[in-house]
């Protein structure tokens, strides 16, 4: 086992050097623990914006169950994470041995441990009104205490430790990043660029929307009308224009400048939608360019035509 051993090396930047990537850009079976109140819930909704099939609060005894989906025939579940929390001493007696029977097995998993000051726990429980899993008799200090205690060995054992006293939930989430990702942040960030056509309306969930009307429109030639932008015909009528060249350099040149900062704020997921006046020819073929350019600078990239056929029913 190499509990907490960093991502990979980045991909060559090439369509399957990103599917690679997305295969080694984090660990592959996760285990979240450490004190209640210290961020398991959020570190687990990060692992799930990281493309992880996760579970919360779950029983340890499960845990080997877990790992075997990830090694079923096909089975698309790849990467787990699972939160596993202390509510007594047979529910730490079981952790232990889990992790241990892993160890044992050779399978490798990574396990990360959350922690936070006495007087930081007793304040978010005040805060939540929640009521802490051990303090069935006692104070809420106690109880913290005896968690504490209880969790020792565990936290020993981990190979990454967060203390998450001082951490905003965006400031967790940056640190599982850099700690599990930072071999290839790229293929954290999953991108759809996506066609559509003004006449239909703007697409409500759009990060990036770019105006396309000015350049020539290939549905004024009789020929090219009822063709789309994925047909060669209208891609040479698109791509060989002198417009098109000078818009496609600086507009690469703007996503170039943009990428970096999305990843550095942790974004996962990006929406750029390409829009035309119906939705069926320059934006296809400019929305298919411009998955081809991020797909060639590494990052993980879907495509949708949402407007596509729409002129073609209308008429």
């Amino acid at each position: 086992m190499s509990p907490g051993r960093p991502a990979g090396p980045p991909p060559d930047g090439g369509p399957a050097g990103v599917e690679e990537a997305v295969a080694r850009s984090g660990p592959q079976f996760v285990v979240v623990t450490g004190m209640s109140g210290a961020g398991r819930s959020q570190a687990i909704h990060t692992f799930e914006d990281f493309g992880y099939f996760c579970i919360d609060n779950l029983p340890p005894a499960f845990i080997r169950q877990m790992v075997e989906l990830t090694s079923l025939p096909g089975s698309k579940i790849r990467r787990v994470a699972v939160a596993c929390d202390v509510r007594g001493r047979e529910f730490f007696d079981q952790l232990s041995g889990e992790l241990q029977a892993l160890e044992e097995g050779g399978v490798e998993f990574h396990l990360l441990y959350l922690e936070a000051d006495d007087e930081t726990l007793v304040r978010r429980f005040k805060e939540t009104r929640r009521r802490h899993p051990l303090e069935e008799a006692g104070s809420i200090v106690d109880a913290i205490a005896a968690e504490r205690e209880a969790l020792a060995e565990i936290r020993g054992r981990s190979g990454v430790v967060i203390d998450t006293s001082e951490m905003r939930p965006s400031d967790l989430r940056e640190a599982i990043r850099d700690e599990f990702f930072s071999g290839n942040l790229r293929a954290t960030l999953s991108v759809t660029v996506s066609s559509f056509g003004f006449k239909y309306g703007l697409p409500i969930d759009a990060d990036i929307v770019m105006d396309v009307r000015f350049l020539p429109n290939p549905y004024y030639d009789p020929d090219l009308r009822p063709l789309t932008g994925t047909e060669e015909p209208v891609r040479e009528y698109v791509l060989s224009r002198g417009e098109t060249k000078t818009f496609l350099d600086r507009w690469f040149a703007l996503l170039d400048a943009l990428m970096p900062g999305y990843l550095a704020e942790g974004k996962t997921h990006l929406s750029i939608a390409m829009g035309c006046t119906g939705g069926m020819h320059r934006s296809v073929c400019l929305a298919e360019e411009t998955a081809s350019h991020l797909r060639r600078k590494g990052f993980r990239v879907s495509v949708s035509h949402r407007d596509i056929g729409k002129d073609r029913l209308a008429r």
